[in-house]
């Protein structure tokens, strides 16, 4: 392999949600790591063979890691590829994503992990993980080779969209993946009042006649996730929790020491339910959007570090699934491309701070997951986002990388641009003047 010129940023906006520091400085990449930072200051005396960037101002944080990212591959690669995926991640300033089990075959098996990982190989874009899946075919039936899948390389274990309604088969899950220390994601739902929902229960819906289910249904499935969490003593991530009944669920079982970890999707933080008016398929999400309180609660969740993580939910549906009637629609948005500048229009809106909002998508995941990453100091990967924090955006979904169009952000203006993005010190993205 080449060797890599080193690079030296200067005149940045240094923001590490490790030190805790948001100031100017500068920081010089070689050999794939963070060789140098100065907080403060720039560089002199620089070594000849550096190219330097001067930043102008703008924001150097660490890269972002994506936790929950659908792809198409293998098997529905018309929705998208692990390629697309990584590209569209890149000009995003998302440097690692984990992808979901729910492919076809579906991730319960190490082969299938390796083929994923030696794509990633090929691709030589963003770090690329996979998820492996809790049981056989997502079918929440039979347990998966959940052990020789860790050894494999899988990040943590889930069903996705899927829920493991037998509370035995969960709980097996839950203790089996304990003696490894490996974490279990699951999505709270009912199952029983959730099935065939297209929007949440409420006046709103019933307006619209669409077929809803109460939120509710999330609570009473989190009750007993973090119950068996509780009993087995695993690690268990709460995928997507949307409501305020479930935060306060959440925040008790914080508070008994249960080892529970929570993310929320930018959609839920940057949407309500009346965002569907006009049966609006581009906004048919899976949970569906929630009331304006919830929204509001959940932003203050994300600032307080109730809820620890902050994901894309990147779910790429092609057209002839989207424009159908509402409730026949599948339900997803793309996301890699708008998760940076959908996340810092709460900082612009002065709801929660800059460095707490930029460790939900960074430091937070790295230790939650075990990665070396999130944070801007010597020795660390080279994993970096520039971006211009204040340049405006008009999202076009037309214009987006990935292979599916079907943004909730469409239209939307934004601020916060990628100007370049690093993994393992190559640059993976430079936004073209």
């Amino acid at each position: 392999m080449a060797r890599l010129q080193p690079l030296a940023f200067q005149n940045a906006r240094l923001v590490d949600p490790e030190s805790r520091y948001d100031g100017p400085g500068a920081l010089i990449v070689a050999a794939g790591v963070i060789a140098d930072v100065a907080k403060g200051r720039n560089f002199n005396d620089l070594s000849e063979d550096a190219r330097v960037i001067d930043c102008n101002g703008a924001m150097l944080i660490p890269g972002l890691i994506d936790l929950r990212v659908k792809t198409g591959e293998p098997g529905s690669e018309t929705k998208e590829t692990l390629k697309s995926a990584a590209r569209a991640a890149a000009a995003g300033g998302v440097t690692s994503i984990v992808v979901q089990p729910d492919t076809h075959p579906a991730v319960d098996d190490p082969s299938v992990v390796d083929f994923i990982l030696r794509r990633a190989r090929d691709i030589e874009l963003v770090h690329v993980y996979p998820a492996g899946a809790a049981t056989k075919a997502l079918a929440g039936q039979q347990m998966a080779e959940i052990g020789l899948m860790r050894d494999a390389g899988c990040l943590y274990i889930t069903d996705a969209d899927n829920i493991i309604v037998d509370s035995r088969v969960f709980r097996r899950i839950l203790s089996y993946a304990a003696s490894f220390g490996l974490l279990v994601s699951h999505r709270p739902a009912d199952p029983w009042l959730s099935k065939g929902s297209a929007a949440t229960e409420g006046e709103f819906a019933a307006r619209l006649g669409l077929p809803s289910a109460p939120v509710a249904a999330e609570r009473i499935m989190l009750d007993r996730d973090l119950a068996l969490a509780e009993l087995t003593g695993a690690r268990l991530m709460v995928d997507q929790i949307t409501c305020i009944d479930a935060l306060e669920s959440l925040a008790r079982a914080k508070a008994r020491g249960v080892k529970v970890f929570a993310s929320a999707s930018i959609n839920h933080l940057s949407f309500n339910e009346l965002d569907i008016g006009d049966y609006r398929t581009f906004a048919k999400l899976d949970p569906p959007l929630r009331k304006e309180e919830d929204r509001q609660a959940l932003i203050e969740a994300v600032a307080s570090g109730l809820v620890d993580i902050v994901v894309s939910a990147h779910a790429p549906e092609p057209a002839e699934e989207k424009r159908l009637p509402f409730d026949e629609a599948a339900p997803g948005s793309v996301g890699l491309e708008t998760l940076l500048p959908a996340l810092m229009a709460l900082h612009h809106d002065g709801r929660a701070p800059l460095l707490d909002l930029i460790r939900s998508v960074t430091l937070a995941p790295a230790q939650i997951l075990g990665l070396d990453a999130g944070r801007l100091a010597p020795g660390a990967p080279a994993d970096l986002t520039l971006c211009d924090l204040n340049a405006p955006i008009i999202v076009d979904a037309d214009r987006l990388i990935s292979k599916s169009k079907n943004s909730a952000f469409d239209g939307r203006r934004l601020q916060g641009q990628v100007l370049m993005t690093l993994v393992d010190g190559r640059v993976v993205h430079r936004l073209e003047q």
